[in-house]
């Protein structure tokens, strides 16, 4: 059985100050039609700081009140994804994860165990960072990269993030109107992966840069990634239920390396 990891990020999850419950709702959806067709899912969601947002106006550049948003927001994130699986039957669990758990092979492993019970019992894991003890990787936004860490330490076969960007582009589409849409990426520069990070979103905490290095980490680890819009599903769906690729971008390795 193949199993994913789908990533998805604020930006795409909250909109005008509100859970956006129509994409959340069209996400759920999918990988409920993902598991149906025999594949398994793991859920990898940013978006507790912005769901606590919806609840209080902390001030979220203050590292101890963007803590105390991801607390409050994290818990009525889970809720909303509870409400629209259980519309499919669907159970769902809450792992919370760090960078130092993947540093401790003994917590790496008992957090794998867990995984791979509930994905037995038909259960989504919905992973995120743990803003409240994580705080320098609360600064730097690192679910993109928690996520590749997830799909390589739980043995899926691909990373799909789903994004406000819809794709890697050949340069910034927002300054080049020449910008190409790469539809395949077999490698990466250092230059690329040295960027800066451009998030698009107020809540949004790591841009294409972070995307590319979590893209670059199963690169070389054998695995692959594919990019595409969280706007609009249509890609990841033709891409992940009728292995036709129209949009989106597909991080692979170049066959024979």
């Amino acid at each position: 059985m193949k199993r994913i990891v789908i990533k998805v990020g604020s930006h795409v999850l909250t909109e005008d100050g509100k859970i956006a419950l129509k994409r959340l709702n069209a996400l759920v959806d999918l990988i409920a039609k993902i598991q149906k067709s025999g594949q398994e899912v793991i859920l990898v969601s940013s978006g507790a700081v912005a769901a606590g947002y919806t609840q209080i106006a902390l001030d979220r550049s203050v590292v101890d009140e963007k803590q105390a948003l991801a607390a409050i927001g994290q818990p009525f994130l889970l809720q909303q994804y509870q409400k629209a699986f259980g519309k499919y039957g669907i159970l769902t669990a809450q792992i919370l994860l760090t960078a130092d758990d993947f540093d401790s092979r003994k917590r790496t492993e008992h957090a794998k165990r867990a995984i791979e019970t509930l994905l037995k019992k038909g259960i989504v894991p919905i992973v995120n960072e743990n803003d409240v003890t994580a705080t320098e990787e609360l600064v730097f936004g690192d679910n993109d990269r928690l996520s590749a860490h997830v799909a390589y330490y739980f043995d899926a076969a691909m990373l799909v993030i789903l994004s406000d960007i819809d794709a890697y582009y050949s340069s910034d589409p927002r300054k080049d109107s020449d910008a190409k849409p790469l539809k395949v990426v077999e490698s990466l520069s250092q230059e690329e992966l040295d960027d800066s990070c451009s998030p698009h979103g107020a809540f949004a905490t790591g841009g294409i840069v972070t995307k590319l290095q979590a893209a670059d980490f199963l690169l070389k680890r054998g695995k692959e990634m594919f990019l595409a819009s969280g706007f609009d599903l249509r890609d990841a769906q033709s891409f992940l239920l009728e292995g036709v690729h129209r949009g989106g971008t597909l991080f692979r390795r170049r066959s024979g390396d």
